[in-house]
């Protein structure tokens, strides 16, 4: 199954029209999918101090940390899409892997202390606006969070892909990346 962890607040935005493009890419091919849209689902992305003495237990107060739990349990293939504001992912999207990523669940320990992931995701795919140069953003994206996080709970084959300068951009430059897109989308 195909996940999909939307992170944008706004529906007008090029982001939306990213998850429109994808879901009907997946849709035109009889591809499974689900949405996290983070942001309609009204998450919280605040972890409580309840929900860290959970945490270690494989555990959540959070009912929709169960809910994606269980779909990322489930999940062959990822897609995230989201802006990077100030460098960096969303809030909300980093109270997603603070709450969701679960020790038991989606990660574990060995008795030494070395990170077990426990998802077998074989395509990960990310997919960023950001108004400065890709290149600024490259250490974070592919040098931190690809192997510091998304690795170690077994999301593998990582693609990023950022739409940069994205106000500054024409329709033509959008259409163009929604092509690139589907190079890396499409089976």
């Amino acid at each position: 199954m195909i996940t999909i962890v939307y992170c944008h607040p706004q529906t007008e935005s090029f982001n939306r029209m990213i998850l429109n493009y994808v879901t009907g890419c997946l849709e035109n091919e009889g591809r499974f999918y689900d949405v996290i849209d983070l942001y309609a689902d009204n998450f919280n992305p605040v972890l409580s101090a309840d929900d860290l003495k959970h945490y270690a237990k494989g555990l959540s107060t959070d009912p929709l940390v169960k809910r994606y739990t269980e779909v990322l349990q489930k999940t062959t293939e990822i897609i995230f899409i989201f802006p990077i504001w100030w460098g960096m992912m969303p809030a909300i999207l980093k109270g997603f892997i603070d709450k969701t990523f679960l020790k038991g669940i989606i990660y574990d320990t060995t008795p030494e202390g070395a990170l077990m992931p426990c998802l077998a995701i074989d395509k990960t795919i990310l997919i960023t606006t950001s108004e400065a140069d890709s290149e600024l953003f490259g250490n974070f994206m592919m040098g931190y969070f690809n192997p510091m996080v998304l690795a170690n709970v077994g999301m593998t084959n990582t693609q990023w892909l950022n739409f940069d300068h994205s106000s500054q951009k024409t329709d033509k430059d959008r259409n163009d990346f929604l092509s690139e897109i589907l190079k890396v989308v499409a089976v």
